[in-house]
């Protein structure tokens, strides 16, 4: 019996060394030549560590006397604590923990009667804390349980979330309560953290990115805001009829919204609705800081995005290429709309080996696989070994008048002579677009014969025009559009490209008080006959500076140019190309004060476009047709999405 005995304690000695061996594993980085790994859900979450702490920021936004403190709250398992171990933190710093919710069932933050969390939205915890990693869910300043005042991206915000990566550094100090003077520290973290988030969320993961902070290894950011000028103006248009102290209130929680009406007052002085720039768009703009990124960036967009426009992923994507920042992107046809809910299992999986990758150290070869994913139909995914691709060049294509007035060509020649349009803050961009190759009063239109073959634009475009307006003031709009039959997902609908279905998948583990099964969604569709892929918009007072803008002289000539946002679309053999300039783009900037009639001078207009490869493609694509009037075939007015106004409802989220 005694020896039966030490056989059994052998062996079960032997199963929890054989355990610990593995959780070893799976919390260490593999060496180079090791095989590809990933983390396994074998920690509890029914038994994981759920806690809350107060961080100091060392900032008195709401004027009290004392240093506002943001609260973090923390699920993290509890078998690596026990053994000792350390794991790295993947976070989610939002405004909307309490007010708004997160995720396409608008989850908010549930706690128990110890004040703990017991639902975090997203499966986020769910699904990575059983493989070894402590989620965070910060309350940004002014909003939940945290203090302070909501300065929408600035440095409220930012410093709200970097103190806690500070913290999670052990830079920073932390409290166990809101008001207590019991400190605790971050001792079961290894240091390395990663910000994930979608909208607002996403935009404070880039803003603490450009400030270098260390320990913040990778960012997710999905459908993110990179500068708060390009929110709310484009190039001195107004995009949105009410300014940041209007979504600072949205957001922020009652107790803040008492003591923070003078930060709210210098939203309101700091944005003018006359689109120049200030020192409040300053401290939010992100990409002026790029070159202090040191995190990797999985950058998420969809090329439809009409609330968080594509210039804000296109332009921060380029200032991270320049500064050498290793870099992954996807690009959906959906607008505002999180990969959960448009590609959930590849999503979970790419997610997965992307945060073992930088969190972990596990060489699982993502840092080897091709650089973007690009949605061409729906759910139709392609890849490009990088992005745009190497053999993208921009090509400048030029306008020309062409037989019937209002309708010209689009080509590699120089036009002559010029085309004018009279402003309709009635009509939209779809409303052009459907009629493209027809002459209609409020717009200029130069199209392409039909393609030879497929023709891809990749990257971001810019449009000049040497305008004439007959007063004062004027808006500019320019818009790249695919003529022809598709089929897209409808962006324009107010659940921008997806429908949401009754049924549900499970991603990870589940407690009575936070289920990790999420209601699926499916594409929703609609049959187009023209699609526009790039647009662009501008206040022509702001020609000679997006700084600042003047009043026109009617009848004086100006040269400006528009930058289109980026996008990456195969126009298809058969389809055509047009580039359309006109006036207010309804639904998407505001009207200007005038109502002009503009006159375009084709000899000094032009377009800069990426194509791959560049204007070999662009002749290759057109040399089987002959550059004249296209065909009289019109786009039915009903037949490509129609924008729809941001204004009265939440503009991110």
């Amino acid at each position: 019996m005694p020896t039966r005995m030490r056989f059994f304690t052998t062996w079960r000695q032997l199963a929890v060394l054989l355990v610990a061996a593995l959780a070893a594993a799976l919390l260490t980085p593999v060496a180079a030549h090791g095989a590809p790994r990933e983390s396994r859900p074998v920690y509890s979450y029914a038994h994981a560590i759920r806690e809350s702490v107060w961080v100091d920021t060392g900032l008195d936004g709401d004027g009290d006397g004392h240093p506002d403190r943001v609260a973090a709250d923390i699920v993290r398992p509890s078998e690596p604590a026990a053994q000792g171990r350390k794991v790295p933190v993947i976070m989610d710093a939002s405004p909307y923990y309490s007010c708004c919710g997160r995720g396409n069932e608008s989850q908010v933050k549930t706690y128990d009667a110890n004040g703990h969390v017991v639902q975090m939205p997203l499966f986020y915890d769910n699904y990575f804390v059983p493989r070894g990693y402590a989620v965070v869910g910060v309350d940004l300043a002014g909003t939940n349980r945290s203090d302070g005042c909501v300065d929408v991206g600035g440095r409220s915000d930012i410093q709200s979330a970097k103190a806690v990566v500070d913290w999670l550094g052990g830079r920073a100090k932390a409290y166990t309560s809101r008001t207590g003077t019991t400190t605790v520290k971050a001792g079961w973290t290894n240091g390395r953290t990663g910000m994930i988030g979608k909208s607002w969320d996403g935009t404070i993961a880039n803003g603490v990115a450009a400030t270098g902070v260390k320990g913040l290894k990778t960012i997710v950011p999905i459908s993110a805001i990179s500068s708060w000028y390009d929110y709310y103006f484009a190039q001195g248009a107004p995009l949105y009829d009410s300014g940041p102290d209007w979504l600072s209130d949205a957001v922020e929680s009652d107790g803040a919204r008492a003591h923070c009406a003078a930060v709210q007052q210098k939203l309101v002085d700091g944005a003018p609705r006359d689109g120049d720039w200030t020192g409040l768009w300053t401290e939010r703009d992100y990409v002026k800081d790029a070159s202090k990124v040191k995190a990797s960036v999985f950058l998420v967009h969809g090329l439809q995005d009409l609330n968080v426009r594509d210039k804000n992923f296109g332009q921060w994507w380029d200032a991270l290429a320049k500064n050498g920042v290793d870099r992954k992107i996807w690009l959906s046809q959906t607008g505002h709309v999180d990969p959960f809910d448009y590609r959930r299992g590849a999503w979970v999986d790419t997610l997965h080996r992307w945060f073992d990758h930088e969190l972990l150290g596990y060489d699982n070869g993502i840092d080897r696989e091709p650089m973007a994913d690009v949605e061409r139909h729906p759910d139709q995914w392609t890849t490009s070994t990088v992005w745009p691709p190497r053999t993208t060049a921009a090509t400048t294509l030029r306008p020309a008048a062409g037989p019937e007035a209002g309708v010209g060509t689009l080509g590699l020649t120089t036009g002559h002579g010029t085309e004018t349009f009279t402003d309709d803050p009635k009509l939209s961009e779809t409303d052009w677009a459907a009629h493209a190759t027809a002459a209609t009063a409020e717009k200029a239109s130069f199209v392409t014969a039909p393609l030879a073959r497929d023709l891809r634009v990749s990257g971001s475009s810019k449009v000049t025009v040497t305008a004439t307006p007959t007063t004062a003031t004027a808006h500019l709009s320019a818009v790249l559009v695919d003529l022809g039959p598709d089929t897209i997902r409808d962006y324009a609908d107010a659940a921008e490209g997806i429908t949401t279905l009754t049924d549900r998948t499970c991603w990870g583990a589940s407690t009575a008080g936070d289920s990790a099964c999420f209601l699926t969604t499916a594409a929703k569709t609609t049959d187009v006959e023209a699609n526009v892929v790039s647009r662009g918009w501008a206040d022509l007072g702001h020609y000679a500076s997006a700084r600042k803008g003047v009043p026109l002289t009617p009848g004086k000539a100006y040269t400006m140019t528009l930058d289109l946002a980026a996008t990456d679309h195969v126009v298809p053999k058969g389809h055509r190309l047009a580039l359309i300039v006109a006036g207010t783009d309804r639904d998407l900037i505001d009207p200007p004060a005038d109502t002009p009639t503009v006159t375009l001078d084709l000899s000094r207009t032009s377009a800069s476009i990426p194509l791959v490869g560049g204007a070999a493609a662009f002749r290759a694509a057109t040399a089987a047709t002959t550059p004249t009037t296209p065909t009289s075939r019109t786009a039915h007015a009903t037949g490509a999405p129609r924008a729809t106004s941001t204004t009265g409802r939440m503009p991110l989220g």
